[in-house]
């Protein structure tokens, strides 16, 4: 067994523990560790064997919540491969230049997503694609013998996973092993035990959906429950009949739990704490689920290139620290450094930046970008205008590259800008993030137009549905005389949104 093959290792310490359950099958798989790693020893036998796969080799997967996400990912660990989970919300188009950037040697995709195969594969016919009905017989004939690339390093990559596209196209942060070891031990020491059940409903392409409490959770030995999909009301009878001791999601979810048929009967009481992230959780909803159903909430803030868990708030500070993100986490060092790289003192807003064990190995073929991030002084710049209180509770003040979040979901204006920029007339735009109640934020464009052209708010999302993910997509578009610029020529986004907001325009 070597470092990455953490399911020989799971398997041979609590080998018929219950490991994992997919409730998103028809009948619902159940597995012990024993069981899991028989599968993944299958699949890293046929990647070796039918496609070649190896050391470094990028394997992608595009489909929902599933199994099959954690097989790859501990099939590719056992070869020193490297799982590539892409974004199903993405446009087809977008999902052509990410495999483009990665080279992937095989795409596994789901049925559901046959009508975008066809077009990728127009563009990338040098990717071996298999779907997943396929796979799954082809692992049925697959010797169990282990698999292991003996020569892994913790400094190896284990995932690519995509942030945002600050420039067009979503850069690839590289987890590393070691990574993954000390994230592990900053959820253990966040209080993760051998015996919990947690449900996962984050996207197992996002750090939240692989990294937050899923992985840990496998390492310790717990027993780990799977979606296809959010369905609150599904939700709410999952955590009572599996008896789930963690829950972790976004405030929009805790609110549209709430709102399900089945809500005032839900028994909640095996749940020993429930962790939010991505936005504030609002008090009223701490309350309404301490008062209802007697749920601790611990509230916690990560990224992409950091490890999901990079602060957290506990239960206690819930109201007395509202709007904070909390502490920062045991192996893991925070500040706030001015526009000089001087660092700053408490309440003062700067920018937060980070240093740790648990920070990625840069972004994937990408050099420039991977230095661009992190000073002299080996702190990672975040992009996140944050300031702490005399108790050390940090506060994310504002977000400096202008990215907003929306549904759980990282949205950056300079993607959507460059695509509008595209739509015929166009001379000036800039997407900003406005408050929704039902999201979290939402995306905005303000349009000015080039002399001669008509206003057209339908065309340009239209326009705009053909080319990205749905989540990205503005829900309203204004036209503008003029865009407020600075005395150095920069579009003035806080005041668009100031003017957006109290109706100014």
């Amino acid at each position: 067994m070597v470092i990455g093959d953490y399911l020989a290792r799971r398997a041979l310490y609590s080998p018929n523990q219950a490991a994992i359950v997919d409730a998103g099958k028809d009948p619902v798989l159940r597995l012990t560790y024993f069981a899991f790693n028989e599968r993944a020893n299958r699949l890293a036998n046929w990647l070796k064997s039918e496609i070649g796969a190896g050391y470094k080799d990028r394997i992608a997967v595009l489909a929902r919540d599933g199994i099959e996400h954690l097989d790859l990912f501990f099939a590719c660990s056992k070869l020193g491969a490297i799982h590539t989970a892409l974004n199903w919300r993405l446009h087809w188009k977008e999902t052509v230049r990410i495999l483009q950037q990665t080279t992937p040697k095989l795409l596994v995709y789901d049925a559901e997503f046959e009508g975008s195969i066809d077009e990728i594969r127009r563009f990338t016919g040098n990717v071996r694609q298999v779907s997943m009905a396929d796979l799954e017989k082809a692992m049925a004939d697959s010797p169990t013998e282990p698999v292991t690339y003996p020569a892994l390093e913790p400094e190896d990559i284990a995932a690519l996973i995509f942030t945002g596209g600050t420039t067009g196209l979503p850069k690839a942060a590289q987890v590393s092993h070691r990574m993954i070891a000390w994230n592990t031990l900053n959820t253990i020491i966040h209080d993760l035990h051998h015996d919990d059940v947690y449900l996962n409903v984050f996207p197992l392409f996002h750090t939240g959906g692989l990294f937050v409490y899923t992985l840990p959770n496998v390492i310790l030995g717990g027993k780990t429950v799977l979606v296809r999909e959010f369905d609150p009301e599904k939700i709410l009878s999952t955590l009572e009949e599996e008896g789930v001791t963690i829950f972790a999601g976004v405030p929009t979810m805790y609110q549209m739990l709430t709102q399900a048929p089945n809500w005032a009967d839900a028994d909640l009481s095996a749940l020993r704490f429930c962790t939010s992230g991505g936005a504030p959780l609002p008090v009223q909803l701490v309350e309404q689920y301490t008062r209802e159903k007697g749920v601790k909430f611990k509230q916690g803030f990560g990224m992409t290139e950091f490890g999901p868990g990079v602060f957290a708030l506990a239960p206690e500070d819930a109201v007395r620290k509202a709007g904070s993100i909390g502490h920062p986490n045991f192996y893991v060092q925070a500040a706030i450094m001015d526009e000089d790289g001087r660092l700053l003192g408490p309440n003062e807003v700067g920018e937060l930046v980070l240093k740790g064990p648990s920070f990625s190995s840069g972004y994937f073929n990408d050099p420039d970008a991977s230095e661009d991030v992190v000073d002299e002084l080996g702190f990672f710049h975040t992009g996140d205008l944050a300031k702490y209180d005399e108790d050390q509770y940090f506060y994310i003040v504002d977000r400096k590259k202008d990215m907003f979040i929306s549904g759980g979901e990282n949205v950056y204006p300079a993607e959507i800008e460059k695509e509008i920029y595209d739509f015929p007339g166009v001379l000036q735009c800039a997407v900003v993030g406005l408050p929704d109640e039902h999201w979290g934020e939402v995306g905005h464009a303000c349009v000015v137009l080039k002399a001669g052209y008509e206003r057209d708010e339908a065309g340009v999302l239209s326009f705009l549905q053909d080319r990205l993910a749905r989540f990205k997509v503005p829900k309203g578009v204004t036209f503008m005389e003029a865009l407020p610029i600075s005395g150095a020529g920069k579009i003035l986004k806080r005041e668009l949104i100031n003017q957006l907001t109290t109706k100014e325009i």
